[in-house]
């Protein structure tokens, strides 16, 4: 699987973003796909997931409430709405895939996008 991830920017806080990642392969329908996210001088951290087959969604609590993550398998894309943008939001944000339970643990994701900048302004 070969992921690619888009539409990170720059926003204002309180603003919103929304990213996509487009995913190579018949199978998308079989992943479950995350958003990661890393900022300068931070270990890499859970942001969202979503399950291949339930299409069931988990969320960090820092982003509880102003995220959403979706899937369209017939677009092979998963997408995280980002809202209510925060400065403590800024990273590079990452899609990945896995075919494991552990969707909070970045360890346990085989594929790996290329990663997004977002910078949200205060």
């Amino acid at each position: 699987v070969q992921l690619q991830a888009s539409g990170g920017g720059l926003a204002q806080a309180g603003g919103s973003l929304r990213l996509s990642c487009a995913a190579s392969g018949r199978t998308f329908s079989s992943y479950n796909m995350g958003w990661f996210r890393q900022a300068p001088g931070n270990e890499r951290e859970f942001v969202a997931a979503v399950r291949g087959s339930s299409s069931s969604t988990y969320y960090a609590s820092s982003v509880k409430g102003r995220f959403t993550i979706s899937r369209d398998n017939a677009n092979n894309s998963v997408y995280l709405r980002m809202n209510s943008l925060k400065s403590e939001d800024t990273a590079v944000y990452y899609c990945a895939a896995t075919t494991g339970a552990y969707y909070s643990i970045g360890d346990r994701y085989e594929y790996w996008g290329q990663g997004t900048q977002v910078t949200v302004s205060s």
